[in-house]
């Protein structure tokens, strides 16, 4: 029962509201904004908190727990099945290779960066497709459909989109590991804290559930060409500047691609966001976050 509503997620050092992850993000908050009280009040106020979105949230939550577990699980390709059928693949098409011998640590290192970087990469192109598909928009505009933002905010995605990015992740995940297999045998492994990626672990760590927050906190411009801030991904959020800042972690793919933004960069910067959709009002519905994009023109 723990897990079926995704309560486990508090627990999970692989998920965005481990609790290690939301105490950090409030220390920096608090470290960040001491001064400016009304930031942290609003945050933290009834208007935002308990506004209608944030409600559809909390209960989004606990229904695609069940979801996840009674539907969407039985449907996802495995990380592993992936990395066989590759490894196979490669070695009918190109035959056996002598494995590379290289220390431990550097295998160990290489392929946790080769993970994080790839999955990122992947990442960054589905979501800029379901920002640039008409069809797929309409799935991802449940996430969109947000007027406010809190941790929980991040899992406000719908079944769809939740199916298509878990096929990403065991295609990329699946094709870097036969790759490594390939080169180097089968003696590989993750570096992992808490059961993470390191290189999450450590994004996770330095404030990541401020994203979907209403603390405008961003780094220096020469930064945010590398890596995205809370506040980027704050204006991606945001009415007007949705088609910018696709990144999860690292802000390099929309810099070399065209559609990153700074924060010092904008034209509004005095003006307070507007976070939604522009083109409708939502009645944040939890039978209409699920039902309504696969029926055009009817509201969320």
């Amino acid at each position: 029962m723990f897990d079926l509503f995704g309560l486990d997620y508090f627990v999970d050092g692989s998920k965005r509201i481990f609790w290690l992850y939301l105490v950090s993000a409030l220390m920096i908050a608090l470290l960040f904004f001491w001064k400016q009280r009304a930031i942290l009040k609003m945050q933290f106020s009834k208007e935002v908190l308990w506004h209608p979105s944030a409600r559809l949230d909390y209960l989004y939550f606990g229904v695609m727990g069940i979801v996840k577990t009674l539907l969407l699980l039985p449907l996802l390709v495995g990380v592993n099945e992936v990395a066989l059928w590759m490894v196979m693949a490669i070695q009918e098409v190109f035959g056996y290779v002598e494995r590379i011998r290289v220390d431990r640590i550097w295998l160990i290192t290489g392929y946790t960066t080769m993970l994080f970087v790839f999955n990122d990469l992947t990442r960054y192109w589905l979501h800029r497709w379901m920002h640039t598909s008409s069809l797929l928009w309409r799935f991802h505009r449940v996430h969109h459909s947000a007027e406010v933002l809190n941790p929980m905010t991040f899992y406000r995605v719908h079944p769809i989109e939740n199916l298509l990015f878990g096929f990403r992740y065991a295609l990329t995940t699946g094709a870097i590991t036969a790759l490594f297999i390939y080169f180097f045998g089968a003696g590989i492994g993750v570096v992992e804290i808490f059961g993470a990626n390191m290189i999450v672990f450590i994004f996770m760590l330095i404030g990541a559930n401020l994203r979907h927050s209403h603390i405008p906190l961003h780094y220096p411009k020469r930064i945010e060409k590398w890596l995205i801030s809370p506040y980027q991904h704050q204006l991606h959020h945001t009415t007007r500047y949705s088609r910018y800042n696709y990144g999860s972690t690292l802000a390099v793919w929309d810099w070399w691609f065209g559609s990153l933004l700074y924060s010092k960069d904008l034209t509004y910067i005095d003006e307070p966001l507007r976070f939604g959709l522009l083109d409708e009002q939502p009645t944040h519905s939890l039978v209409g976050a699920f039902f309504n994009p696969f029926y055009k023109g009817i509201k969320l």
